[in-house]
């Protein structure tokens, strides 16, 4: 199954979610909507870390096993890519964060 399939399909279960839980109340409040980007801005920045950082390891690991004199060539690089791939979904898990700390 392809990760886009996947992707479409839980977008469509948060979108009919969301529909299904309006009632006919105040709308001025868009605490529900802050609350459901933050949740997808953690989410999908969690998701496109682990698909890099695995992607990176592996790329690294097939390196390693084709040569493995260069094993020392390879592992400081691979070690800042991480750290580099890493970075979107800390971002991801800060603007989440402020996002869902402004509705107060």
């Amino acid at each position: 199954m392809k990760f886009s399939s996947v992707l479409s399909v839980l977008a469509m279960i948060c979108v009919s979610g969301v529909a299904a839980a309006q009632s006919g109340g105040d709308y001025s409040s868009n605490a529900g909507m802050i609350a459901i980007g933050s949740a997808l801005a953690i989410g999908l920045s969690a998701i496109g870390a682990t698909f890099g950082q695995g992607r990176a390891a592996g790329s690294a690991l097939e390196g390693i096993a084709r040569n493995p004199g260069s094993k020392d060539q390879v592992f400081v690089p691979l070690l800042l890519s991480l750290a580099f791939i890493e970075f979107p979904a800390l971002l991801g898990f800060l603007v989440a964060f402020l996002w869902y700390s402004s509705r107060q």
